[in-house]
């Protein structure tokens, strides 16, 4: 018994089947050095027809070369991490630290409160000790609604917890957890008898709860019946808007109270309502000020060891997830070393083909690789971070941290008093002249603020961990339109390049404090957008060329060809199968690599622009909130898998451009072969790999062309998008092919 004690919290295992990658990896290697010599000893001569093409074809390959290269990092050696929760509880249970839970929303009309209710649902019931366990709701929008509907969902609580905890419920979002009971077939028959009138009765409260906030989004306003029943309503008697307002601050469970208690008598966890004070004048800094607003604020009241922060639409999904995260900050060997813990990011709306993309590949693999290096990027929910290192702690080898519960309950102060002491923590002026921002909390300036932290951290000695248990800690709502992927994914891919060309870069920053591998983990994702140069020359000028029937590929008979040929397949097929060994489909890999070229084309070249720009002084850098609701229409069409366009965005101008000039050039190129013009055997001799790039992108375009003349649905493409994308492809077309 006494050597069990020491048997480890949790196990890391290397991924099968490495030395076979590796291999393959190798061969594709050597394929493109090929390429490269190919390249090189057949330029055409100056003055040649096709020798521009050609040297933009052989940049483009370059750079993809190159970010092949650092992509292979993170598939290199990957790392899977296992947990024993079963030796925690033996060893720890007891003395569990206490966990303070961040759950952050901005906006009530983008971010519905009964969304964001049920993601504090989902967490407050954790399997946990409840009076170790605070639960903190950051209001930026400042919504007296979003107020309320906490107040709802205080008292659905005290129903909700002990149902969870009595029947092992899974998930704790209601609203997720009643979708799959009323979809699930029944396994144990005299259990559901058992649990069906429990069931039937928080339904029913939960419908209450559901009506009552949706009358009062609906109307706008609470009823002035409800303020006067809650003292918090009058701290709104102050407010002028959400972005000037004091700061609002209201425990409405306090944990320290004995009488908060669900209805099996039981001890309920702290819940904290907070919107921090706004000042037009000044920057608050987004979610990130938000986030070390809540960090202060928790330390006044809670002050637990352990910090949690998820998004407003990211419940929880697996009541356990504190208890795998626990498992490696608590490990007597290596927790005293570990930062923080992230889980991956999933969605629960996903349709049944991915058909906008998800991070599946990104999840399932790429992280595992990153993690071999030191530990995963920070992406800014779904995140276990310990309080002392997120303040600012510094790693020493010698220092250990004890990851244990405190009891405080005698510092008690009254509710009231403790309200008036916190609120300070979360004013405008708070943190002028301090470190917050900087060296204390999350760093500013920048839209991936999360993706610098982690950084940051990891460059003063941290590690971190990847934690991907087979049932998902979290699960989220994915994008249901094309726009909101597309706007989505160039904030991301815009914030991650300012990191690359700032003071926070990995290059720079981070030499000498991690390793290489990490740093070419961590430009896996900051050279997203530079991408986009390359990959619009491959949409581009192979058409443009094969229009005017000029080769910039070897010959079909050409021993040349074979590169090419394998370096095409080789790719292909490995993400295929890396893909469907991720769990995708064979649709969901064509979709994947339709959104990859979109936002290629799009979402990257509008933040390699904007990032310019704003580097020049001429625009700032603003945080977009994704909505997470959508008409019923539109659900209706995502649930179908049909493509939402339906509004006017130069984004789309750009992709139905592209599509229309590559559909045009290959249209001409076909005219001019059936006229006689250029032979058939020539052709295929001569443009074989250019007519078949011009025709994939030809087809995976299929549900732009029939976005823009077939569909009469609202999530079409409008006419101006028609008429704009013609005339540009037109002339790029007419330029092509009259002018030399």
């Amino acid at each position: 018994m006494g050597e069990e004690r020491y048997l480890p919290l949790f196990e890391t295992t290397r991924a099968e089947g490495r030395v076979l990658y590796r291999l393959f990896a190798v061969s594709v290697f050597v394929g493109i050095c090929l390429i490269w010599v190919y390249r090189v000893t057949h330029i055409p001569k100056a003055g040649e027809d096709g020798r521009f093409g050609w040297m933009c074809l052989f940049a483009a390959e370059l750079w993809f070369s190159f970010y092949w290269f650092v992509t292979q990092v993170t598939r290199w050696s990957r790392i899977y991490r296992h947990t024993f929760k079963d030796r925690l509880s033996q060893r720890y249970e007891k003395e569990f630290p206490g966990v303070d839970i961040f759950v952050c929303t901005a906006d009530p009309v983008i971010e519905p409160p009964m969304m964001v209710m049920n993601t504090v649902l989902s967490v407050v019931a954790y399997d946990y000790p409840p009076e170790k366990l605070s639960v903190y709701l950051s209001d930026d929008g400042g919504s007296e609604l979003t107020y309320y509907a906490l107040l709802e969902a205080a008292e659905f609580a005290k129903h909700w917890i002990p149902y969870c905890k009595k029947y092992s419920v899974e998930p704790r979002s209601p609203s997720a957890y009643f979708v799959s009971t009323a979809s699930d077939a029944v396994r144990d028959q005299s259990q559901n008898q058992n649990q069906a009138g429990d069931l039937a009765l928080s339904k029913k409260l939960y419908e209450n709860m559901e009506n009552k906030i949706e009358n009062a989004v609906k109307l706008g306003r609470v009823s002035e019946e409800v303020r006067s029943k809650h003292r918090g309503f009058t701290q709104w008697d102050s407010y002028s808007s959400k972005r000037d307002h004091d700061t609002i601050l209201q425990i409405v469970i306090d944990g320290r109270d004995p009488n908060a208690r669900d209805v099996e008598g039981c001890v309920l966890p702290t819940l904290v309502y907070l919107a921090r004070e706004k000042r037009p004048r000044y920057h608050h800094n987004f979610k990130a000020g938000a986030m070390n607003a809540l960090i202060r604020v928790s330390s006044s009241i809670s002050n637990g060891k352990l910090l949690l922060n998820v998004d407003c639409d990211m419940y929880s999904n697996n009541s356990m997830a504190i208890r795998d995260a626990l498992c490696f900050l608590m490990d007597e060997e290596q927790g005293h070393e570990i930062a923080y813990v992230q889980f991956p990011q999933n969605f629960d709306n996903l349709t049944k083909n991915e058909l906008y993309a998800s991070l599946r590949v990104i999840n399932e693999v790429e992280a595992h690789g990153v993690d071999n290096y030191g530990g995963p990027l920070y992406i800014g929910s779904g995140c276990f971070h310990n309080r002392e290192v997120l303040c600012g702690k510094k790693f020493s080898k010698g220092c250990r941290s004890e990851m244990k519960w405190e009891d405080k309950r005698g510092e008690e102060i009254s509710i009231h008093d403790l309200e008036e002491t916190s609120k300070s923590f979360a004013s405008c002026t708070f943190e002028e002249n301090t470190q917050w921002g900087k060296q204390m909390g999350l760093k500013y300036g920048c839209p991936v603020e999360d993706v610098i932290t982690g950084l940051s951290i990891q460059c003063r000695g941290w590690k971190s961990v990847y934690c991907n248990p087979t049932r998902k800690a979290f699960l989220g709502l994915n994008a249901t339109t094309l726009l909101q992927i597309l706007v989505q994914h160039k904030r991301w891919s815009e914030g991650n390049l300012q990191i690359m060309l700032s003071k926070y870069s990995a290059v720079w920053f981070g030499r000498g404090k991690i390793s290489l591998g990490h740093q070419l983990g961590y430009l896996r994702y900051n050279l997203w957008a530079a991408n986009c140069w390359a990959t619009l020359i491959y949409s581009i000028l192979p058409s443009l060329y094969l229009l005017r029937g000029t080769s910039l590929f070897p010959q079909i008979s050409s021993r040349w060809i074979i590169p090419f040929a394998y370096v095409i397949i080789a790719k292909n097929i490995g993400s295929f199968v890396e893909y469907m060994w991720c769990g995708g489909t064979m649709l969901g890999w064509w979709n994947d690599q339709r959104i990859w070229l979109y936002q290629r084309t799009t979402s990257y070249l509008f933040a390699f622009i904007d990032t310019i720009v704003h580097y020049l002084g001429y625009i700032n850098s603003a945080f977009v909130i994704t909505a997470k609701v959508a008409d019923e229409d539109v659900s209706d069409r995502y649930k179908k898998e049909i493509m939402e366009f339906g509004g006017s965005s130069p984004m789309f101008t750009v992709l139905a451009t592209l599509s229309l000039l590559n559909l045009y050039c290959f249209a001409g190129f076909v005219q001019a072969a059936i006229a006689g013009t250029i032979g058939i055997a020539e052709v295929y001799e001569t443009m074989c790999l250019q007519i078949l790039l011009c025709g994939v992108l030809i087809v995976i375009n299929l549900p732009l062309y029939e976005a823009l003349y077939l569909r009469k649905d609202k999530g079409k493409l409008p006419r101006s998008v028609a008429f704009k994308s013609m005339a540009f492809a037109g002339f790029a077309f007419i330029c092509s092919k009259f002018i030399y």
